[in-house]
């Protein structure tokens, strides 16, 4: 026996390829026969367990909970449970509803409420969105202002009807005066915040862009506090009815707040429920045009819309 050293890959130990007789000789590649292939496949595509449930309208979701909650309240009516001197039924309701509508008092006094709220509305707006611009763009401003404000933002607004009583008399002024120190202060606060939340980064790359001080605050600032100043409209909204509320039930001689007034004296529930679904509904109707001003004038900020 002899043993061979020969390093591997030497001709000694290389075994050389041999191939079978029979062995069909490679081709080379060509271009690929076109099959015509009559294939009639019923695909139907993967969908996710998720999506394949049934989706319930969103209209549909925000409309149950308020009919629910309609037919208990009918329910409990309907049973005694709930008498007419507590609370009318929502048939009632809707009777007497229908009543001041055809004999044209309840649309006079929401003509007069409307008109109310949308003076002190506009004077509060100006006077909040003034004091805000002024606190918020000068520091000096900030000095002379935001202390005064603050202090007079902690005294309840309510608390100052008799003092407005004699200062304007009993007429249509402490009314709107009311409304408007209920919708001063929130705008001012919202916008105050707006302002001073702008990124400073912004303000550097507008300064370094050539921009003078006026053309930061209209280009930059105003934008950017665009956000906050619509929250602090919708607060302001939903304030100026309750301050309404308050001021109607004050030596008035017309509106909702009155309508709920003789209906308090008289003891008509019925009456009062439908002044409040009028205030609530006036209310909604508020919110929902500040929402959708919100939307048109705030598109290029993408928000999360909920999942």
């Amino acid at each position: 026996m002899s043993i061979s050293h020969a390093p591997p890959g030497s001709p000694e130990t290389d075994i050389p390829e041999t191939s079978h007789p029979d062995a069909a000789e490679p081709t080379p590649p060509g271009p690929v026969p076109d099959l015509d292939l009559d294939l009639d496949l019923d695909l139907e595509p993967i969908v996710p367990a998720s999506s394949r449930r049934t989706r319930v309208p969103r209209w549909l979701r925000r409309t149950s909970g308020p009919v629910l909650l309609l037919a208990l309240w009918q329910l409990l009516s309907s049973t005694g449970v709930l008498t007419a001197d507590v609370l009318a039924s929502p048939g009632r309701i809707a009777q007497v509803a229908g009543d001041l509508i055809s004999d044209g008092s309840l649309t006079s006094a929401m003509t007069t409420s409307l008109q109310r709220v949308a003076g002190g509305l506009l004077l509060g707006a100006l006077i909040g969105t003034g004091l805000a611009l002024v606190s918020g763009l000068f520091q000096i401003g900030e000095d002379i202002v935001d202390a005064p404000v603050q202090m007079l933002r902690t005294v309840p607004f309510v608390g100052l009807i008799p003092l407005f009583i004699i200062w304007f008399g009993i007429g249509e002024a402490p009314k709107i005066a009311i409304i408007t120190l209920g919708v001063t202060f929130p705008l001012y606060l919202n916008v105050y915040a707006g302002i001073r939340g702008v990124d400073a980064q912004l303000i550097e790359a507008g300064e370094s862009l050539g921009l003078s001080r006026w053309g930061l605050v209209r280009h930059v600032i105003l934008p950017g506090a665009l956000p906050g100043a619509m929250t602090g409209l919708r607060y302001s909204l939903g304030i100026s009815w309750l301050a309404l509320v308050f001021a109607e039930q004050v030596n008035a001689d017309s509106g909702i707040g009155f309508l709920m007034v003789q209906a308090r004296d008289f003891l008509r529930t019925d009456v009062i429920v439908v002044c409040l679904i009028v205030y609530a509904f006036l209310g909604l109707l508020a919110d929902f045009i500040v929402r959708s001003l919100e939307r048109l004038l705030l598109q290029w900020r993408p928000t999360f819309t909920g999942r």
